[in-house]
C-alpha cells in the first residue's frame, strides 16, 4: 500500500478485490461527486446547473495534468468505443490504405477498424506470438511482435491501432519504441489504454501517440460508462466531424445560430449534452487520487503486490505468466488447474474476486491494497484449484 492511500481508500474488508481490469470499485470520492449532482438536480433542475458550468473544463485539466499534456487535447466521452469510432470514421482514408492492428484486440479496438474496410481501407492483424519463448503449448492469447509489424508495413500503412495493454494475457506495448517506429515512417499511432491508465505511465506527448483513448471504470475507478479521449493537434485537423450538435459549435447556447463553426480542440468530440454526473465523479479520482500519487509509484506498488501473490502460489497448480519489465502491466494471467469459471465462482464464495474472460486467471491488484490480502488471496487461489 502506498503511503497515504489509507486515507483515501476504506480500510480492508474480508473481500478483496483483484479485478481492476474488469469494472472496479468505485472511488468513495467519486460516488459522493455523482450523488451531490444527483440531489442538486433533483432539488433544482435546470436552476441547479450554473454551479456544475466548470466540471467539464476541471476534467480537461485533471485529465491533461495525468498525461502530461494540455487540456484543449482532452475529451470526455462514454466509452472506449466511442472514442475510438470518432477517430477511425472522421479519419482521411483513401481505398487501398491500410490499418495495422492485433489478431487479439478487444472489441472496442477491432470493429472500429473493420467498419473502415466499407471504405476500402484493408485491416491487417499481426499474429499471435510467443514474447516468453516458453508459451508455445499455451492455446490462449499472448502477444505480437514488433518484427512482425515491421514486416508487414507498406507505403499503404497508415495507422497502427493497438491497445497499450492487451486485455487477454497482460501483454504491454513498448510505447516508446512503438511511437518511435510511427514517428520514422509517419504512421499515426492510436492506443487503447483501457487495461493501463490509471496503472501504468502513459504520456502521449513523449512517445508520439497521435490519439489515445481510455475508459474510466477499470485502473481509474471511476463512474461506468465513463472515458478520456486524448488527440493531438495536427490529427484533429486531419478529422472530420462523425457526430453533430450544439456541443460541437463555437456558438454554444445560441441554438438560433446555425453556422457551421466547430471546435478544433478536445471539445470537438463533446458533440452534445453530456454526462454531467459522470464527470464531477471522474474528477474526483483523477484529482483527489490520480493528482496525489505517481503512476510512476502506482506501477511500482502494483508490481509488487503481484511479486507477494505469485510467491505464494502453489507451482504445481499455477503457473504466472510474467513478461519483461517494458511488456508487463498491471494484469498477470494465469494459467491454473482446472475450470477457470468453477475456480472464480470458489473464489467469489470465499470474498475474492478475479475475473478470466479468455481461459486465463487475471491477477489485477491496485496501489491502494495490502500485503496481507495478497497472502490470504494466494492462498484461497491455491485451494480453489485443488479442489
Amino acid at each position: 500500500m502506498l503511503a497515504g492511500s489509507s486515507e483515501l481508500f476504506s480500510p480492508a474488508g474480508e473481500n478483496i478485490f483483484l479485478g481492476h481490469c474488469s469494472i472496479s470499485p468505485l472511488y468513495r470520492g467519486a460516488a459522493a461527486a455523482i450523488q451531490g449532482f444527483a440531489e442538486d438536480m433533483a432539488a433544482g433542475g435546470v436552476r441547479s446547473l450554473p454551479r456544475y458550468f466548470d466540471v467539464i473544463p476541471r476534467l480537461h485539466e485533471n485529465a491533461a495534468g495525468l498525461l502530461k499534456t494540455s487540456p484543449e487535447n482532452i475529451s470526455l466521452v462514454n466509452n472506449t468505443a466511442e472514442a475510438l469510432c470518432l477517430i477511425a470514421n472522421g479519419y482521411p482514408f483513401q481505398s487501398g490504405d491500410q490499418v495495422i492492428s492485433y489478431v487479439h484486440e478487444y472489441p472496442s479496438n477491432h470493429y472500429p477498424w473493420v467498419l473502415q474496410e466499407r471504405r476500402g481501407v484493408e485491416l491487417v492483424l499481426l499474429t499471435d506470438s510467443d514474447p516468453l519463448g516458453t508459451l508455445a503449448g499455451v492455446d490462449r492469447p499472448k502477444g505480437w511482435s514488433m518484427a512482425e509489424l515491421a514486416d508487414r508495413v507498406t507505403d499503404r500503412t497508415r495507422m497502427i491501432a493497438i491497445s497499450h495493454v492487451q486485455f487477454s494475457s497482460g501483454y504491454a506495448a513498448d510505447l516508446k519504441v512503438l511511437g518511435d517506429f510511427c514517428r520514422e515512417r509517419e504512421i499515426d499511432l492510436i492506443i487503447d489504454c483501457a487495461q493501463s491508465l490509471g496503472c501504468l505511465p502513459v504520456y502521449p506527448e513523449e512517445y508520439n501517440i497521435a490519439a489515445l483513448a481510455s475508459s474510466g471504470w477499470k485502473w481509474l475507478m471511476g463512474p461506468w460508462a465513463s472515458a478520456l479521449l486524448y488527440t493531438r493537434e495536427d490529427l484533429r485537423a486531419r478529422l472530420t466531424p462523425t457526430m453533430a450538435g450544439p456541443g460541437l459549435m463555437k456558438q454554444g447556447l445560441d441554438y438560433l445560430d446555425h453556422r457551421w463553426n466547430p471546435h478544433t480542440d478536445g471539445r470537438m468530440f463533446e458533440y452534445s449534452t453530456l454526462a454531467w454526473d459522470h464527470a464531477a465523479g471522474l474528477n474526483a479520482v483523477l484529482s483527489d487520487v490520480f493528482g496525489r500519487f505517481s503512476l510512476e509509484d502506482i506501477r511500482a506498488e502494483v508490481f509488487r503486490l503481484q511479486d507477494i501473490f505469485v510467491a505464494h502460489l502453489d507451482p504445481s497448480l499455477i503457473r504466472p505468466i510474467i513478461f519483461a519489465d517494458q511488456h508487463r502491466s498491471g494484469i498477470m494471467s494465469l494459467i491454473v488447474s482446472g475450470d477457470t469459471r468453477k475456480i472464480m465462482q470458489r473464489l467469489a464464495e470465499q470474498g475474492v474476486i478475479m475475473t478470466g474472460p479468455v481461459g486465463y486467471l487475471r491477477l489485477a491488484p491496485h496501489f491502494y491494497q495490502q500485503d496481507e490480502q495478497m497472502v490470504r488471496a494466494a492462498g484461497l487461489l491455491n485451494t480453489a484449484c485443488s479442489v
